[in-house]
């Protein structure tokens, strides 16, 4: 993706130092956007409808001792905190981190206003930075 938006910059560049012709511009924008189409939308629901993971209802509870996820098809699972090593907020998820490659993303809609406020409070209090 990082490619993508590189090549639609340099090409940004070029038509407007004059060394490529508007259509060519044109075409390499429309390029950019059908890319950025498929990489938002299309994979990742291409990966989510395939994977059974991502079809079951997901429960996650936050407690003192241990950070656990209950499924709605009887599983369940469950971690002391210092299984983690770390916490990441991004505008609409919290991610808790096993280690670089392994990780839970948490919805943020999942929880009301005070709800995620404490959830940020006990990541903050039991996985280090």
């Amino acid at each position: 993706m990082i490619a993508v938006n590189i090549f639609a910059v340099f090409s940004a560049g070029l038509y407007f130092f004059h060394k490529i012709a508007p259509f060519a511009f044109l075409l390499s924008s429309l390029l950019w956007f059908v890319m950025m189409l498929l990489f938002w939308f299309l994979l990742p629901a291409m990966v989510y409808k395939r994977a059974d993971t991502f079809q079951a209802t997901l429960r996650v509870i936050l407690s003192p001792d241990e950070f656990t996820i209950e499924t709605d098809r009887g599983g369940r699972n469950s971690w002391p905190w210092k299984a983690f090593n770390s916490t990441m907020e991004s505008p609409h998820f919290l991610h808790v981190y096993f280690d670089n490659r392994s990780f839970f993303i948490i919805p943020k809609d999942a929880f009301s206003h005070e709800e995620l406020i404490d959830a940020k409070k006990l990541l903050a209090q039991k996985i280090p930075k």
